[in-house]
């Protein structure tokens, strides 16, 4: 197995998708085990924002979930390759990160949990991914490397971090730089401020998710036939010509079939200035997107 990376090191490491993708897929279902958690017990904030994780100096948290009149919190730590629930009333459990199948470590965790005394029912059935198996059955998912792990951590750390300067150069409503376990991605997200049209058929997530306009952008490692880690960026509800517009940096494209542009990671990964690159897609497509959907700029954008 390789060295882990250090500081001193590339901060967008190489992650081909076919080289980790059974780590990948045992993840993602380790994070809806934990986000199950952080989904049942805090009230319903708008566009699901009690939801997600946040990348911290460590990997991934919870933040602060509330339980009575106290609170606890989960972090994945992908340094030291283990899970970390703590809680306010000073007690704590860790679980180790290693090659475990989804049943084994939703049955620790859910162990782990009542032995701090945090009763809770979560439904097991995975969300956003095809052929889902019930967490306690899932005997499939079984692989950790704890250099991919950290890899991708690293690279949430420097998507996250021009995210957030993207982030500042809007006043209006927007979200928070924020990891959404469902669909396994990091996504920062603008409004214009106006109620979208009801979206026939849609299910109570897509209603509450999309109930605004938006323009939403984000990482995301891959999977169907996106065959390999990607940057995105769409419009909710997409304005009429958003998908012939160009935008930067040139080996951007849109996808029809996901109504999305896209930039490869290794296409940032390559560039020059891999910051410039991504602040470009970010910029450009929102551009194109605000100006064809007619919003009101000089009162959501910092002079």
């Amino acid at each position: 197995m390789a060295a882990q990376s250090n500081p001193d090191q590339n901060s967008w490491p190489e992650l081909p998708l076919e080289a980790w993708q059974d780590t990948y897929a045992t993840l993602h279902m380790w994070t809806q085990v934990v986000g199950k958690v952080r989904l049942a017990l805090p009230p319903l904030v708008n566009h699901w924002w009690e939801v997600p994780f946040y990348v911290t100096a460590r990997g991934l948290t919870t933040s602060a979930i509330p339980y009575d009149d106290r609170v606890f919190d989960i972090e994945f730590d992908f340094i030291d390759h283990k899970l970390d629930i703590r809680t306010s009333w000073g007690t704590s459990k860790t679980l180790a990160l290693k090659p475990k199948s989804v049943a084994e470590f939703y049955s620790a965790f859910m162990s782990a949990l009542q032995s701090l005394g945090i009763a809770v029912k979560i439904r097991t059935m995975p969300v956003e991914v095809p052929n889902p198996i019930r967490f306690e059955l899932d005997t499939q998912h079984a692989s950790y490397d704890p250099e991919y792990a950290h890899r991708f951590w690293q690279i949430l750390i420097s998507s996250q971090n021009i995210f957030y300067e993207f982030r500042a150069g809007f006043i209006g409503k927007n979200s928070p730089v924020h990891f959404f376990w469902g669909s396994f991605d990091l996504a920062v997200t603008r409004f214009s401020g106006r109620r979208a049209p009801e979206r026939p058929g849609a299910d109570r997530v897509t209603r509450e998710a999309y109930s605004h306009e938006v323009i939403s952008a984000g990482f995301w490692p891959g999977g169907g036939d996106v065959k390999g880690p990607a940057y995105y960026a769409y419009a909710a509800p997409e304005p009429a010509g958003f998908a012939e517009q160009k935008v930067k940096p040139a080996e951007a494209f849109y996808h029809p079939q996901l109504k999305e542009f896209l930039l490869t990671y290794d296409d940032v990964r390559r560039a020059a200035s891999p910051r410039q690159a991504l602040l470009d897609f970010l910029e450009s497509t929102y551009e194109v997107g605000a100006n064809l959907g007619n919003w009101n700029r000089k009162e959501l954008e910092r002079a």
